[in-house]
């Protein structure tokens, strides 16, 4: 029993994921705002540019968009900056989808 509380600790609260998926979809926008960006995206995870929105739709999609943010410390201070956040709510954001079996509200 300890265990699950221990799970349950540690999983972020609905109102964190949903923040958490829109962080990620704000840096999805941020990536397709610059060609250059959005060409190194695609190549790296494989996507057409018309899959993106189906993608987007995917917990697991927003948890690479984040890491893909963070593994590169330019575009990780550049969005940072542009989203007016620290760079370690990044980080916070990217944990929060991250072993989440949810499902994010997406328009």
């Amino acid at each position: 029993m300890n265990a699950n509380r221990d799970r349950n600790a540690e999983t972020p609260d609905p109102q964190a994921r949903q923040a958490a998926c829109d962080l990620a979809i704000e840096a999805l926008g941020y990536i397709a705002g610059d060609p250059e960006l959005l060409a190194r995206f695609l190549a790296m995870t494989g996507l057409d540019p018309g899959a993106i929105r189906a993608a987007a739709a995917e917990p697991d999609f927003l948890l690479g968009v984040l890491e893909y943010v963070c593994n590169e410390e330019r575009l990780l201070v550049a969005f940072a900056t542009h989203a007016d956040i620290g760079p370690e709510e990044i980080e916070t954001a990217k944990q929060a989808l991250a072993g989440a079996d949810w499902e994010p509200d997406v328009p």
